[in-house]
């Protein structure tokens, strides 16, 4: 058996290029930027336009690469740019230089527990997810098998998938299981602004006809009253559920929204929470309906599996944000992952296009609204080589082995 230790933990942002190249950080003619889409700043008028004007790509992605003593590379990514490089590499890299591989549970644990100080939640965790990731594609490499076999073998052997985009009536032309649109508008846009959303909505229901299911992506911007306000509304389009509708730690908000919106429409959060301690707040208040945890923020596929089969005790189905691949492999081992979520991120929503730009040479793209992965070890991706990628501390760093 293959005795390979962690050699080295390296910790990258992506250079400025082209559009495309970093998925956290899109520029220029984008649905994305383009579109009204409400947020937790479109309460201040300055910041309501665009959500690049208050920063939702300032920190941009952070890569990771896991090296064996035997060649072995392992890859990862999440969020968090320069500032995660630095939590990787100054800290979380003690706990992981030097150890066997295999003993993912141990190397998260110490990650967790040495960063509870600062940590618990946002970038520290997503940082922690980074390094995780490409744990676990080291695994799948020395074991010659994908991730999703590592957890449990496939549970289905093709994996539906929902576009989230807006245009709806593309993605039916491709296949997908359904669409999720941006809610445009929240509560500081007045009642005009609930008009303006039911237009949408009315808008996409007409273009799809009655059988496609529509969701509404709220993206943390609204209130309770106003969420049961719109999702009331929005009733005669059939709306299948409305979405991180308030901000992360309204837990008793999303329990009353939940309640209020019985039989009217599904609740569904989880985008922006973190590690099991958030879910198992989500699900013993009663917050939603469906969980939504995405695999690189979350803490990574060792927290993430974590979470679904606390889920799973509560038949609650998880159909995590969409982190692709990653995503994928773990939604292939759970029963309980019934669907994927694929954001299309061409420019004007009428192509379809890796998620991770042009991080991978070979990311996975759903075909007639299924996602099917292979036999190809780890992750089954590969990293562009041609993509310039910078290691901010790599000179200034202090090896800590255990």
């Amino acid at each position: 058996m293959n005795k390979a230790k962690i050699q080295e933990v390296r910790a990258y942002v992506i250079a400025p290029s082209e559009m495309g190249a970093d998925y956290h950080n899109q520029h220029g003619s984008h649905w994305i930027i383009d579109l009204p889409i409400a947020n937790p700043m479109s309460v201040y008028e300055q910041y309501k336009a665009e959500r690049t004007s208050w920063g939702i790509n300032a920190l941009g992605t952070v890569v990771v690469q896991v090296e064996l003593t035997d060649g072995t590379v392992g890859i990862g990514c999440s969020i968090g740019g320069e500032p995660a490089c630095y939590i990787i590499e100054k800290h979380l890299s003690r706990f992981v230089e030097g150890q066997d591989p295999r003993n993912v549970e141990l190397i998260w644990d110490q990650m967790w527990r040495a960063t509870m100080p600062y940590g618990r939640k946002g970038l520290t965790v997503q940082a922690i997810s980074a390094v995780d990731l490409a744990i676990w594609d080291c695994l799948g490499k020395l074991r010659d098998e994908p991730v999703y076999a590592l957890i449990g073998g496939k549970t289905k052997e093709r994996l539906p998938v929902y576009a989230t985009t807006s245009r709806p009536d593309i993605a039916q032309q491709w296949g997908f299981k359904g669409a999720k649109i941006p809610c445009r508008y929240g509560p500081g846009d007045g009642n005009e602004g609930l008009k303006k959303n039911i237009e949408v909505m009315a808008e996409a229901r007409a273009q799809v006809g009655p059988d496609f299911p529509l969701r509404l992506d709220c993206y943390m911007a609204l209130t309770v009253p106003y969420a049961i306000q719109l999702a009331k509304a929005l009733a005669p389009y059939d709306l299948l559920w409305i979405e991180e509708c308030l901000p992360p730690d309204d837990y008793d908000g999303y329990a009353a929204l939940k309640a209020a919106l019985t039989g009217i429409c599904l609740v569904t959060t989880g985008e922006h929470e973190y590690t099991r301690y958030g879910f198992r707040e989500l699900i013993a208040r009663k917050c939603a309906d469906i969980l939504q945890p995405d695999i690189n923020w979350v803490g990574g596929l060792t927290e993430a599996r974590r979470i679904v089969a606390m889920a799973a005790a509560y038949d609650i189905p998880v159909i995590p944000h969409g982190s692709s691949v990653f995503s994928y492999h773990m939604q292939y081992a759970f029963s309980n992952c019934p669907i994927a979520e694929f954001l299309v991120m061409s420019p004007k929503a009428d192509k379809l296009v890796p998620l991770f730009g042009e991080l991978f040479t070979n990311e996975p793209l759903p075909q007639n609204g299924y996602l099917d992965l292979g036999d190809a070890p780890g992750w089954g991706v590969e990293l562009n080589k041609s993509l310039q990628l910078i290691r901010p501390y790599e000179a200034s760093r202090e090896v800590v082995m255990t």
